[in-house]
């Protein structure tokens, strides 16, 4: 089995895809105003679906990013704002958050193999 991917809803379309744009997806599918399809660069595909209100969001969607601090600064750099700034986590990560347009929240991070293979891993496996 493989996620083909994973939609939220907008409030917003050119906001949002200008957001996710600029976040470095690649927008596959543009049928404004009520859906977007964007590819990450190695492949996995993120939708936006439009909607008359994001209310109270309990997904938190994550990219995971190799050079997580260097992109956090260069996303500033480009006008977004984050809601808490890089930083280590007691799980493994370097995470830093955002929220898109429609305030669904964004957790850029680098989890490297703790991603996959936490120390907790019920099946304990290590690679």
């Amino acid at each position: 089995m493989r996620l083909n991917q994973v939609t939220v809803g907008c409030t917003d379309y050119a906001a949002s895809v200008q957001f996710y744009t600029a976040l470095g997806l690649t927008q596959i599918v543009d049928a404004p105003p009520r859906y977007a399809r964007f590819e990450t660069p190695s492949g996995e595909t993120f939708s936006l679906h439009r909607v008359e209100a994001v209310s109270a969001p309990t997904t938190v969607v994550y990219f995971e990013v190799e050079t997580l601090d260097e992109t956090v600064e260069a996303l500033k750099a480009a006008g977004l704002s984050f809601s808490s700034d890089v930083s280590d986590q007691s799980w493994g990560w370097r995470e830093a958050r955002l929220h898109d347009p429609a305030g669904n929240e964004i957790c850029l991070f680098r989890g490297g193999t703790n991603r996959r293979f936490p120390p907790w891993r019920m099946d304990g496996r290590k690679d």
